[in-house]
């Protein structure tokens, strides 16, 4: 059966928000698509533009709508703590904070226990890094390629891709390690017989590039906006192991991996089995209102002395979003959905790469945070990168009525990522969808 929808007629709301997105935000906020969509409404996994037109969200807010859009449940806690109290900063305790962090200390692995919280990933990733720098007495930290860390000057320096690293110059002190990316493995070897070069390679990135004494190693499970870049099963053994022997921590990104997504684990990292000393999220931990946090064990956190605050960090109406989205997530064992919808959904994507072998290069991720990659001709080994094939069918699913994300430093990856309560008829959509798009762009 065809997919193919009719688009509403451009509305007035539509060229009005178009245009005055162009003349008052900065031209660099980037927007998907060529004519860029406005959204105005969404309920559970289905929004829709100022158009009128509905679409399938597999995408999610860049991983954050965890439970679905306009969750009666989180918002009506969000509504319950507004009446109460909108806003303290956390000069004050609060119910829901200590809620929220006894919560993290309870669900987050090892011995893994305070919090402090911010309003982002950025902030997260910006105060795990100052405290491996107290705990430890050092300040060189190690990232990785194709590692993303946000928007700051410190996590700009930490991100491995040229087109989100804005300055000439950096914070000093980052080293980056290469990338256990095994579709495009920068050693030129092959998994397994590579002995997990990738990793045993930081052990001389240590040696010949810093003072052979570090403060940290920080990484996410899986590379995010690195187009989902899923390392092989030792690689983070190899790695942290590595990291301990010159001093150093490891603080574990789960802003994209983190509550759930990856399947079958409440954490990205789990799936190692491997324990962070410092972990970070955002995101998907309160369903799209802003918040971060950084967990670390008591003995890392108690190496901050100097004093601190954060005027939204820890807000009473994000931190019981927070707690209801957790709640949400346990009491329906979305968890295990996203292990049993990921495994349909990257079923569905074998599959489609079996019927466009040229044009599908990889299929990689775990749970609901998968991605295919597109390259000029996988048959021919020709890896090279095919961005305008990816462009083609992203608008095409677009006019579909489905939404995807994009990623890879060449920007030829789609990012599929649906809310954690996505059902099999959703996965099915999505997949026909996804099947009519790549044919109607020309892939083969």
């Amino acid at each position: 059966m065809s997919t193919t929808k009719t688009s509403a007629p451009t509305s007035e709301l539509t060229r009005t928000v178009r245009e005055k997105h162009r003349e008052f935000l900065f031209p660099a906020t980037i927007q998907y698509y060529k004519d860029p969509i406005v959204l105005t409404e969404g309920k559970g996994l289905r929004i829709r533009d100022a158009d009128g037109n509905e679409y399938l969200d597999f995408f999610g807010g860049i991983l954050t709508v965890s439970v679905g859009h306009a969750n009666d449940r989180v918002n009506a806690a969000v509504r319950a703590q507004i009446d109460r109290l909108s806003h303290v900063s956390s000069l004050y305790p609060s119910l829901p904070v200590v809620e929220l962090a006894e919560r993290l200390a309870r669900i987050t692995p090892g011995n893994l226990k305070q919090t402090c919280f911010t309003a982002s990933g950025t902030e997260a990733d910006e105060t795990a890094v100052m405290m491996a720098e107290l705990a430890t007495g050092s300040t060189e930290i190690i990232a990785l390629r194709h590692g993303y860390s946000g928007r700051s000057t410190l996590a700009q320096s930490l991100t491995g891709h040229s087109t989100w690293r804005p300055l000439p110059s950096m914070v000093p002190g980052v080293k980056h390690a290469v990338s256990p990316y095994c579709y495009r493995c920068p050693l030129h070897l092959t998994y397994p017989s590579c002995g997990i070069a990738c990793a045993q390679d930081i052990d001389e990135l240590i040696r010949t590039t810093t003072t052979g004494r570090i403060a940290a190693f920080i990484a996410e499970p899986i590379q995010g906006v690195g187009g989902f870049i899923t390392p092989p099963p030792e690689y983070f053994e190899i790695a942290v192991s590595i990291i301990r022997k010159f001093g150093g921590v490891f603080i574990c990104d789960e802003v994209q991996t983190g509550f759930g997504r990856t399947g079958g684990t409440m954490w990205g990292i789990e799936h190692w089995g491997v324990q962070p000393d410092i972990m970070t999220a955002a995101k998907g931990i309160a369903n799209g209102l802003p918040l971060g946090m950084t967990i670390a064990t008591p003995e890392i956190a108690s190496a901050l002395k100097a004093l601190t605050i954060s005027t939204f960090g820890g807000n009473p109406v994000s931190t019981a979003a927070a707690n209801a989205t957790i709640q949400i997530i346990e009491e329906e064992d979305l968890v295990g959905n996203a292990g049993r919808m990921g495994a349909l959904l990257r079923a569905g994507l074998e599959e489609l790469k079996a019927r466009f072998p040229h044009s599908v290069g990889d299929v990689r991720g775990m749970g609901l945070m998968q991605a295919i990659e597109m390259v000029v001709d996988e048959v021919a080994r020709d890896r090279t990168p095919d961005p305008a094939m990816t462009n083609r069918v992203f608008e095409a699913a677009r006019e579909r009525g489905l939404l995807i994300g994009k990623g890879g430093l060449y920007g030829n990856s789609f990012r599929i990522a649906p809310a954690l309560n996505v059902t099999a008829p959703d996965v099915s959509e999505a997949l026909a969808i996804l099947h009519d798009s790549l044919a109607a762009a020309g892939a083969r």
